[in-house]
């Protein structure tokens, strides 16, 4: 099918969809590894992986096949019936999260969120009577964009439009051991904790934090659920995040990565937890039809052969390293390949708007930060290149602060 050019499709695109995006000036193809084109044949390289979906790049083979083949063959059937493929893949989430665990599939990380905080629910009051449903996070998390996942999210400024919010949710500092003692009294059912807050600027966790509260909610007979949406299968150098503080969650939920670019999210939790839904409890349409199974089968399959949670560790030692050799970068954070640069009195958007227009595609995570999570199979000249091009835009932009310094003291 051939494809309008570039000012008619953002005029198409003007007339007919929702205006909910702050799209950048670029039309992507066609992609490759980890290589995008646009509508004009240029080339980019892909430091964003759609916000960590593409772990194994774009197009994969291994993946593209079998989503062709599934096509051919099956593509959708109701959850009323067996699905061949979902036990598979639900059978390989529950051993890379260590095992006694059943798995509900979605097709979205908010999904997935929404059924960890749902099950959370339901099991908290099964157990502990009526009153037993409130939700901790915290500050600075992002769960989701639905009602529920939105007011889990620590982030008020995204609340406020869509007040009145579900309650029951509330937010204590992220790493605050002591405030969230203080906010868990008898009503909270559950705690809901990203390792790496993604959205919230790349922040991990404080070393023993995660640790407290899995002790905290022992204690309180609370459920720990994990957001791994993001962080999740590999990217931060483990399959998941809380794999590197060895805590063991009751509840985990993950989507992005899962499918490689195929809509796919799941809920996995430990079986006594996931016995508290009923047939009838909760139900999505399109979870784990056979299209996004087999994606999802694919990509794990490649994952495991590939040992990405090695790969991510690697290669994000070899970008923190270069990034933090780069004048302007004033420090870096995250963990495996997900992570964000800090700028030396830059703003971030500028410098990502700049980056994009010569090739190199992140994203301005906070007002003073990029983000940049390439795919877990990134090589070390794909990384040099990336980094020469965010250098020779932070040099340039240096440049231009000096020289706007220097004219404000004439």
């Amino acid at each position: 099918m051939d494809l309008p050019n570039f000012a008619d499709l953002v005029a198409l695109d003007a007339e007919h969809v929702m205006q909910t995006y702050g799209r950048a000036p670029v039309a992507f193809v066609r992609g490759e590894g980890t290589v995008l084109y646009d509508s004009d044949g240029r080339r980019y390289l892909d430091f964003l992986s759609g916000l960590a979906v593409t772990s194994l790049g774009h197009a994969h083979p291994a993946v593209a096949d079998a989503i062709a083949e599934q096509a051919r063959t099956l593509l959708h059937v109701s959850n009323l019936y067996y699905n061949a493929l979902q036990p598979q893949v639900a059978e390989r989430l529950d051993a890379l999260i260590g095992g006694g665990g059943r798995v509900f599939f979605c097709n979205s990380g908010a999904e997935a969120n929404e059924c960890a905080i749902k099950l959370a629910r339901r099991y908290g009051q099964t157990h502990g009577g009526p009153e037993r449903f409130h939700v901790i996070s915290a500050y600075g998390s992002f769960h989701g964009r639905t009602l529920t996942t939105l007011a889990a999210t620590g982030q008020p400024q995204k609340q406020e439009t869509f007040q009145p919010l579900p309650v029951g949710f509330h937010q204590v500092a992220f790493g605050d051991v002591d405030a969230l003692a203080a906010a868990m009294d008898e009503r909270v059912c559950a705690v809901l904790l990203e390792p790496v807050q993604g959205e919230g600027g790349v922040q991990p966790a404080p070393p023993g934090y995660l640790e407290a509260v899995r002790a905290l909610c022992d204690e309180r007979e609370a459920l720990l659920v994990m957001d791994e949406v993001q962080t999740g299968l590999g990217r931060t150098g483990a399959w998941f995040g809380f794999q590197h503080s060895g805590v063991r969650p009751d509840v985990v939920a993950m989507a992005k990565a899962l499918g490689n670019g195929m809509p796919i999210g799941a809920c996995w939790a430990r079986a006594e937890v996931a016995a508290a839904f009923r047939p009838g409890d909760h139900a999505t349409t399109f979870g784990g039809q056979p299209l996004a199974a087999a994606a999802a089968r694919a990509t794990l399959a490649v994952m495991e052969a590939e040992d990405v949670p090695a790969r991510a560790a690697g290669a994000g030692k070899r970008l923190v390293d270069a990034l933090r050799e780069v004048p302007g970068v004033a420090g870096v954070r995250g963990a495996g390949l997900l992570i964000a640069a800090e700028l030396d009195g830059l703003e971030a958007k500028p410098v990502a708007d700049e980056c994009l227009r010569r090739g190199l595609v992140c994203n301005a995570v906070t007002a003073t930060a990029l983000r940049l999570a390439p795919p877990l199979l990134v090589s070390d000249d794909e990384i040099a290149e990336a980094v020469t091009i965010l250098a020779g835009v932070l040099a340039d932009a240096l440049d231009a602060a000096r020289g706007g310094a220097g004219e404000e003291a004439r």
